[in-house]
């Protein structure tokens, strides 16, 4: 049950905000060649930036744009979405296959070992995206049940869950959400965000010493052309939401009102895309062929930069990393500070 998002902070409701300038599609520049398929993006400290690799593993780009890829080895073969990268260096996969999931590890020598392939002893559905707490604990969500996954891209289905794996113990922790994508964490680790992206919500949960997941709120609904997947918070306590095939980027404020800071579509896609949605016939090809003039289909987005003002962007479509310079600086990730 969703209820209205109305439980702000005194500091967050009173903190000044700069003011949002529009960026333009020339403010845009990109980092990385070649990349397959960068659906998620990761930034730290050191300028590095990390992105899923649809050929098996994790693509690292350096600051001068050398892309270095690795890939898995072994009798395992995943089709990364999500990632997370470990203090010891390691990542978190989120299989995102065909037909079915799971959470693997990945090591710095391309050894993958399998870390979550059930819940609740069933196998996980194709997987979308992992998280990791400051407590160690690992977060998975699943968008759908559905099999093949565009059975899932309507309105009037909610099927999606958030699996909480918690010293070698797995189990969902939310259920019945609108096409579960990527989920955040506030800075104070209280509540937990998740973009439900077919229906156009984004929610959070208020987090038990458990994990628990319990108090859902409605944080904002999102209107015609905004479909919510990647996100990212930033210092003024406002929630960035990147929207796939309008490549909007539209920062929610602590009160709730939406500022739409770049997007970049042709508007006769966006009618047939939505004309799909409506008539809930809405499929792979809707995604895969995004019109647009730059942004190729925009599915993340990461803080990174010395002083955490440059946005990074990962495109479901796109080979580079997309970037531009923001006014105000993002929140460090729980990542911000691994070495390689």
């Amino acid at each position: 049950m969703h209820t209205s998002f109305s439980a702000r902070t005194e500091a967050q409701q009173h903190q000044p905000r700069s003011e949002r300038v529009k960026i333009a599609l020339d403010q845009i520049s990109f980092r990385g060649r070649g990349l397959q398929r960068p659906e998620c993006v990761l930034a730290t400290s050191d300028g590095t930036l990390y992105t899923s690799d649809w050929g098996g593993g994790v693509s690292m780009i350096a600051t001068d744009g050398t892309v270095t890829r690795l890939l898995a080895k072994g009798p395992f073969d995943v089709q990364p979405n999500g990632i997370a990268l470990r203090r010891g260096g390691s990542f978190l996969i989120a299989h995102l296959g065909a037909e079915s999931g799971g959470i693997f590890e990945l090591d710095r020598h391309g050894h993958l070992s399998p870390l979550l392939l059930e819940v609740d002893g069933r196998a996980l559905p194709p997987t979308n995206y992992v998280l990791e707490d400051a407590e160690g604990r690992i977060w998975v969500t699943v968008s759908t049940r559905l099999m093949p996954r565009n059975l899932g891209y309507r309105r009037d289905v909610a099927d999606g869950f958030i699996v909480l794996l918690d010293r070698g113990e797995s189990r969902i922790v939310a259920d019945g959400l609108g096409y579960t994508n990527e989920i955040a964490f506030d800075p104070t680790g209280e509540w937990l965000y998740v973009n439900e992206t077919f229906a156009r919500r984004l929610t959070r949960f208020r987090v038990g010493a458990k994990g628990d997941l319990f108090e859902p709120e409605t944080v904002a609904e999102f209107a015609q052309g905004i479909f919510p997947d990647g996100m990212a918070l930033d210092e003024e306590g406002a929630v960035w939401i990147v929207s796939i095939v309008s490549n909007r980027v539209i920062r929610v404020l602590p009160d709730g009102r939406q500022e739409i800071l770049l997007e970049d579509f042709e508007p006769a896609h966006l009618d047939w895309v939505e004309a799909a949605y409506r008539d809930g016939t809405m499929a792979r090809a809707h995604l895969d062929d995004v019109k647009s003039r730059k942004l190729r289909n925009v599915s993340s987005i990461a803080f990174g930069g010395k002083d955490l003002r440059t946005v990074h962007l990962g495109c479901l479509l796109g080979d580079s990393i997309a970037e531009f310079r923001s006014c105000v600086a993002g929140i460090p990730p729980r990542h911000w500070f691994y070495g390689p």
